[in-house]
């Protein structure tokens, strides 16, 4: 039997683990593709992961999370362009994407106004960027439906 970690600050793969009451030996068996002296390395940090890996232990685990959080913490591109999505409750998600999309139906007029010519003029800029930020909001609430949807169906297929 593995012995119990005492360690503080552990990793989002550490605690996802422990969360599903696996050793790191049972998790090179249940993910069938990372040695348990791999999955070591990993959450002790000791070596960063590679995408696969984390592909592994999302499925493995039924938890879709961990790729965000890879993209959006440890991916060199995904810091600058994933947003962190962290997993909500459906009615939480669903009340906001409809306020962000009742929001866009008051805004999508000034969008053609500004977008029509081709251009964006420095004082429709402000527009645009608020714009811009309800677009956001829209894209991060879908991506939170997107990860709830495959958390529920992952724990539906165990």
């Amino acid at each position: 039997m593995g012995k119990k970690s005492t360690k503080e600050n552990k990793t989002i793969y550490q605690t996802t683990r422990e969360e599903l009451g696996l050793t790191r030996d049972k998790a090179s068996e249940l993910l069938g593709c990372l040695s348990s002296d791999r999955i070591e390395k990993i959450e002790s940090e000791k070596s960063m992961a590679h995408p696969d890996e984390i592909l592994a232990m999302a499925e493995g685990y039924k938890m879709p999370t961990l790729c965000n959080y890879y993209c959006s913490h440890e991916c060199p591109i995904g810091e600058k362009y994933v947003p962190e999505v962290s997993k909500r409750e459906l009615s939480g998600i669903v009340l906001e994407m409809l306020a962000s999309l009742n929001s866009m139906d008051r805004l999508k007029e000034r969008l053609i106004e500004i977008t029509a010519d081709g251009e964006i003029t420095e004082d429709e800029y402000e527009d645009f960027t608020r714009i811009q930020e309800e677009l956001e909001k829209i894209s991060i609430s879908v991506e939170s439906l997107q990860i709830w949807m495959e958390t529920t169906l992952a724990k539906r297929k165990a």
